[in-house]
């Protein structure tokens, strides 16, 4: 029996797509942080340092020192990294097999994830409270941006209505 795909067929087909480029994405960087330790505590201690700031006397206060808190807060986003993979890479799962209804949850939960980590964690954080928009060596504010703009395509995509009678 042949079967003509409906017009929503490519929107949960880009939706699956999209989800799984970035649990890729976020998997892979999750993994490197992981299995590379040293380089990306390097950036987040010195962007929690702001070693590599303008040093301004009225914004060094933000700055934090201590290893073990910069240390701490690097785990906590590797932690986070990982989870977002994990619930990533559901939602990928569930788009393959058509369950629409619980990918699109799922995926959403992710990729909320990867804006709230990129969007408040790198851009807002990172970039302002702690000013590595100065820093010439340790700015991640692209990468963080290009993720950001991805993931909030990807969530757009995944919460376009998909035409059916019972959806809201």
């Amino acid at each position: 029996m042949t079967t003509t795909p409906t017009r929503h067929t490519g929107l949960r087909l880009a939706a699956g797509v999209l989800t799984g480029t970035l649990a890729l994405y976020i998997a892979l960087v999750a993994l490197g942080n992981i299995t590379d330790f040293g380089t990306n505590q390097q950036f987040v201690r010195h962007v929690l340092a702001m070693d590599t700031t303008f040093k301004d006397e009225d914004l060094m206060w933000r700055a934090v020192t201590s290893t073990a808190l910069q240390d701490t807060a690097y785990v906590l986003i590797i932690v986070w990294e990982t989870v977002a993979a994990l619930v990533l890479v559901l939602g990928t799962w569930l788009w393959a097999r058509r369950d629409h209804d619980r990918a699109r949850r799922i995926s959403t939960y992710g990729l909320l994830m990867l804006l709230l980590l990129f969007g408040a964690g790198f851009i807002a954080i990172g970039g302002e409270w702690f000013a590595m928009w100065q820093s010439k060596t340790w700015n991640g504010l692209d990468a963080a941006t290009r993720i950001f703009l991805l993931a909030g395509v990807a969530l757009v995509v995944n919460q376009l209505p998909d035409g059916r009678r019972d959806a809201i």
